[in-house]
């Protein structure tokens, strides 16, 4: 018997503004509102400010986690996404992040944990 307890989905996004992921305060600004209005439960968060520029975050959620790290030289942002439960949470918040960072290009994996 195959049960599925979440939904995990890794993304690249290419083409992404360097203005919204250089620094850690837009990134936090928006991956924290992205948990909030996708119902996810913060338990914490941790970013980390490189310099001269790109970010490291997670958010550790109740469900599991959300991560991201951005390369604002390459315009590129690696985003993981994995909730236990409710796993339409998961697609909710990446539809989220992909309206906020507008890239011109993206692929992405749906795995089905469990």
């Amino acid at each position: 018997m195959t049960m599925i307890v979440g939904k995990h989905i890794i993304a690249e996004l290419y083409g992404v503004s360097g203005d919204l992921i250089s620094r850690e305060e837009t990134v936090r600004k928006i991956v924290e509102e992205v948990v909030d209005k996708a119902g996810l439960t913060k338990v914490g968060s941790v970013y980390k400010q490189f310099n001269p520029h790109g970010v490291t975050g997670i958010v550790l959620i109740a469900e599991s986690h959300v991560s991201i790290h951005t390369w604002p030289e390459y315009e590129l942002v690696n985003l993981d996404i994995f909730t236990c439960g409710d796993t339409t949470k998961a697609e909710k918040a990446f539809k989220m992040f992909l309206e906020k960072f507008k890239p011109k290009s993206y692929r992405h994996y749906v795995l089905d944990r469990g």
